[in-house]
């Protein structure tokens, strides 16, 4: 006997297809936290500029 492939299943809740990992364009982990580190920094600089200013 020869058998078929099988075909793939139906989405039987009608979710929408996944998009692929890794092939979106969006930002990498590492450049997003490479971010937060130099707004942290930013922001400690200006906080310690505006005492020094108004002390």
């Amino acid at each position: 006997m020869t058998e078929l492939p099988e075909e793939p299943k139906r989405n039987p809740m009608n979710h929408p297809e996944e998009p692929p990992t890794g092939v979106d364009g969006s930002p990498k982990f590492g450049r997003l936290l490479i971010v937060l580190v130099l707004t942290v920094i930013l922001l400690g600089l200006l906080t310690w500029a505006t005492e020094a200013y108004y002390a």
